[in-house]
This record gives C-alpha cells, structure tokens and sequence, in this order.
C-alpha cells in the first residue's frame, strides 16, 4: 500500500489519547489515526448505503431496527466476550 506523508491539525488532548493509546499497543501514532479515519470511512459509507436503501424502499420500521440491533449486540458479544464485566 503506497502511504503519502501529510500534515494535520488535532486537539493536544486527543493526541496525547492517541499517542498514550499507540505505545501502549506498541504501534505507529501513525497507525492509530489511520484506524480511526478508516472506521469513519466505513460509517460514512454505511450511512450512505442505508440512505440508498431507505430511499429506494423506505424506512426501516421498529422491528427492523430492533432486530438489527439485536444483532450487532450477538456479534460483539461473540467477539468481545462475557460483555460489561470484561471492562
């Protein structure tokens, strides 16, 4: 993957999150931003998507929400485990 050097502005607080963050994963600061601007990338496409969708055959109802939920709730119990106590 070709990487190209660019230069931001943050809020000092979020970077020392960030940078905290990074070492203690034992990554690039780099990386860790590049994580986040990644999974924006992915929520913004997702919007778009369920936008498309809503528009071409309407909103989802109550039910279908519920049960979308629930299943985003199933999958991060299986891959984050036991849930709130592991916190």
């Amino acid at each position: 993957m070709a990487t190209r050097k660019v230069t931001i502005t943050l809020d000092e607080d979020l970077i020392e999150a960030m940078t905290r963050i990074a070492r203690e994963a034992g990554i690039p600061l780099s990386r860790v931003i590049a994580s986040a601007a990644e999974r924006e990338m992915r929520r913004r496409i997702g919007l778009a998507a369920v936008a498309g969708w809503e528009a071409e055959h309407g909103a989802f109802t109550p039910e279908e929400l519920a049960a979308a939920r629930a299943e985003m709730a199933a999958a991060d119990h299986e891959y984050f485990g036991a849930g709130d106590d592991a916190a």
